[in-house]
């Protein structure tokens, strides 16, 4: 499994539709909506705003990407062909899928040409109604999110983050054995060696790029991981070695002092609160 696939099979993204069709005037979006949005400019002429970045006009097709909660709003020019969807990342606090992309991310689609195929099925189900209509288009736009995050690496797109790092042909090697294997006995050496630097260099390299030490990515990687099996209903005895603690006392110490909860007050905190709704 490649890097991007194992952060994907822990922090799927989502996206369901919320409306196809033409915009005749004007739609806001509040900052504080839960989740973020996607908006696949087909045809017309949409001036965009949004918080923290300039106003732009966009007169060709584009893919429009809020990954989290971002006040915005779009005025046509011209009525625009639209499909618009909610997306979600994944329910795990600090996200970095979310921190390693741009807050607002503008892509002209014939710039991207890998998204062709799935948008000409996406734009055809839109155009056309059918039986399943709505299920087809939400598995759609998933796999778009997924091309669109590849597309991201390929184009240098990231603003840094876990994104950086797999794209830095020598992090990525570390990165990848950290996910691959947590339950293994890491240490800044071992990765530094993976990484064919020196343990110095390695460190700084990855902190420059990252924004964190090796090791303090490593543990909030397991902590991921620890996080994951709590809510599939796994004991803690059983998550420990899983995701490198050796004991059940020790997960619980690096959890408390990541988290400020304990695994069992954390697991029912999230019990009481729902994951955001897509639609």
């Amino acid at each position: 499994m490649d890097s991007l696939s194992v952060l994907l099979h822990q922090y799927a993204p989502r996206a369901r539709l919320f409306y196809a069709g033409s915009l005749c005037g004007r739609a806001d979006y509040q900052g504080s909506d839960p989740g973020g949005h996607l908006h696949l400019l087909r045809a017309g002429t949409l001036r965009l705003s949004s918080d923290g970045e300039a106003s732009v006009t966009l007169d060709e097709p584009t893919l429009i990407l809020f990954p989290a909660g971002c006040g915005h709003r779009m005025q046509s020019r011209l009525d625009c062909d639209l499909v618009c969807a909610n997306v979600h990342f994944g329910r795990t606090h600090n996200n970095p899928l979310v921190a390693a992309l741009p807050s607002r991310l503008i892509i002209p689609l014939a710039s991207a040409p890998g998204l062709a195929p799935v948008l000409e099925l996406l734009f055809q189900e839109a155009a056309q109604p059918g039986y399943g209509q709505s299920q087809a288009m939400d598995r759609l736009l998933d796999l778009l999110l997924i091309l669109v995050l590849r597309h991201v690496l390929d184009a240098g797109l990231y603003r840094g983050g876990v994104l950086a790092g797999l794209a830095d042909p020598r992090l990525g090697k570390a990165i990848i054995a950290m996910q691959q294997q947590p339950e293994h006995p890491w240490t800044l050496q071992g990765l530094a060696a993976l990484a064919g630097m020196s343990r110095a260099r390695f460190a700084a390299h990855f902190h420059q790029l990252i924004g964190k030490t090796p090791l303090l990515y490593l543990t909030e990687w397991r902590l991921t991981l620890a996080q994951q099996h709590l809510l599939a209903g796994e004991p803690l005895k059983l998550i420990a070695p899983t995701v490198g603690y050796g004991s059940s006392a020790a997960l619980t110490r690096a959890f408390a002092k990541a988290c400020g909860l304990t695994p069992g007050q954390w697991l029912r905190q999230q019990q009481t609160v729902a994951e955001p709704p897509l639609d």
